[in-house]
Formats: C-alpha cells, structure tokens, sequence
C-alpha cells in the first residue's frame, strides 16, 4: 500500500471514531457512486451527513482542507445528490473532516455544512 494510501485509511478511522464518540451513527464508508467515493456516510438527528476526510502528515503544503479544492466541492455535491436520489433522503449536508498528524496523534478539525 502506497504511503498516501495508508495515511488516508488512517485519517478516515479517525474521523469516524471521532463521529462516533459525539453520537453519529456511521452509515457507509467508502461509498462509490459513478461521480466518486463520499469517504463517510453517517447520521444524526435524522440528518444524512457525507463526509469527506482530508489528512495531512506534514504542514509543508498547508492544512488537510486545502485539499478540498473547487473541483472536489463539485464531486462532492454530485456524490451526495446520487446518494439522495437514489435512497429518498430529504435532510443532507456535506461535512469536511481535516486530520492532521502532529507527533503522532491526531489533531481535527469537523467543518460542518462545508458545502451550501
């Protein structure tokens, strides 16, 4: 597994620890739709979060949602309205979870409604 790979893998357990340790329910990981992957599908509330994970090793290109450019909103936007469309859900929002590693432990940042 390539580098990237497993430290993205390890961004993504630990957005989803962290959703669920404040009471979301996880849904779907690694949802692929035929406009991308949406990392996270949870919910709370009643309300069907998506949820892209971002995850830095290093400041040395800026924090993990810089990564979450223009073009990545746009994919983002189309794998969630596939996902709703296709399971009938009314109340959705797209989140951005940013993990950065600093001396081995995770530091996040959870930007709710990143998209609307």
């Amino acid at each position: 597994m390539k580098h990237s790979q497993s430290v993205g893998l390890w961004g993504e357990q630990v957005a989803a620890d962290y959703l669920v340790n404040h009471g979301y329910r996880i849904v779907d990981r690694n949802f692929r739709t035929p406009f991308g992957e949406i990392d996270l599908i949870v919910e709370r509330y009643g309300l069907t979060i998506f949820v892209e994970v971002k995850t830095r090793t290093t400041r040395l290109f800026g924090p993990p949602e810089v990564a979450v450019t223009v073009r990545k909103q746009q994919h983002m936007q189309s794998c969630a309205e596939h996902y709703i469309q296709e399971n009938g859900i009314d109340h959705w929002q797209i989140d951005v979870i940013a993990v950065m590693e600093i001396d081995g432990k995770p530091e996040i940042i959870h930007f709710e409604n990143a998209l609307s």
